[in-house]
């Protein structure tokens, strides 16, 4: 076997489409009202997939955690520690849920969290202190 993807269900299409392609900038093509969403960012697959469309596929029904949870998390890097801050400000203004403010972990990673606006856990983070850093 060969991993494919990463699938995220979701109950509302058209605004995770909108927070992941506009706030978040990944690559997806397909409309807000299809059933399969296929989202690219750095060479690695996603899929939305709606809740709704699972459960009639499946015939069966599942339970979702409701608001902020921790079943998961993605991880996005950014080029340094002032990035870090930067892109939780913009992000949280755009409709990420804030739920850590950047800080500088013990092992070195600055680092943050947001929620979707479904409330899964998104890190943005860096290990590279400034941009001068990584040059040298």
């Amino acid at each position: 076997m060969t991993l494919d993807g990463f699938g995220v269900f979701v109950q509302d299409m058209g605004r995770m489409i909108r927070f992941y392609r506009d706030v978040l900038g990944f690559e997806i093509s397909e409309a807000e009202d299809a059933v399969n969403v296929y989202l690219k960012k750095d060479g690695v697959l996603f899929l939305f997939f709606g809740r709704k469309d699972l459960e009639a596929m499946t015939g069966k029904t599942y339970g979702y955690a409701p608001g902020v949870n921790g079943h998961f998390e993605i991880a996005l890097s950014v080029e340094d520690f002032a990035a870090v801050d930067e892109a939780y400000a913009r992000v949280a203004a755009r409709g990420g849920r804030p739920i850590l403010p950047p800080v500088t972990e013990p092992w070195g990673q600055r680092t943050c969290y947001i929620a979707d606006p479904e409330g899964n856990l998104i890190e943005i983070g860096s290990f590279v202190q400034s941009a001068q850093d990584k040059v040298q």
